[in-house]
């Protein structure tokens, strides 16, 4: 598996592929504008909600360099990432979230699929498109296992669940 491949791979199991840990897409599955907005007790504890929001900020933001135009987002801080985009009863505002997630991963890997090697060594702001790109896999792993557990301490999540 080379370098390109070994990326491709890792960003389909962060969002639709089961591998060492459940994919966002099923952690995120069934899940409503009320449960998203649920916040487990504790000073420091985020939202579903928020977490995807954070997720989503720097996937666009990725995406937005990976097309060579001009992010718009305007975090002036890491904890402004966290800000979603509707209030707790917004069914509608958190289904756009997550068509959003979708579509900003997809399009972000039908990106990296058409990269080569050297466009992986291509400079993202402060680091290669490789590493950026490996980066918010991992990044997107730690989330979803933090989704993972809120939906546990809610009981939405199952006791048992089969994967492949």
């Amino acid at each position: 598996m080379n370098r390109k491949d070994l990326l491709l791979h890792g960003w389909e199991c962060t969002y639709n592929k089961e591998d060492w840990y459940p994919p966002l897409k099923e952690a995120l599955s069934g899940v409503s504008a009320a449960e998203a907005s649920w916040r487990p007790v504790g000073e420091a504890a985020n939202t579903i909600w928020e977490n995807v929001s954070h997720l989503l900020y720097y996937k666009e933001r990725l995406l937005h360099r990976l097309l060579g135009t001009e992010f718009p987002g305007s975090a002036e801080t890491n904890d402004d990432t966290f800000i979603p985009s509707g209030g707790p009863d917004d069914e509608d505002a958190w289904q756009a979230t997550l068509a959003r997630m979708g579509s900003v991963h997809r399009h972000i890997h039908e990106k990296l699929s058409l990269l080569t090697d050297e466009d992986l060594n291509q400079m993202a702001t402060y680091t290669p498109i490789y590493q950026t790109v490996m980066s918010l896999v991992l990044h997107d792993a730690f989330h979803t296992g933090q989704i993972v557990q809120i939906r546990k301490l809610q009981g939405s999540w199952p006791a048992r669940r089969s994967f492949e």
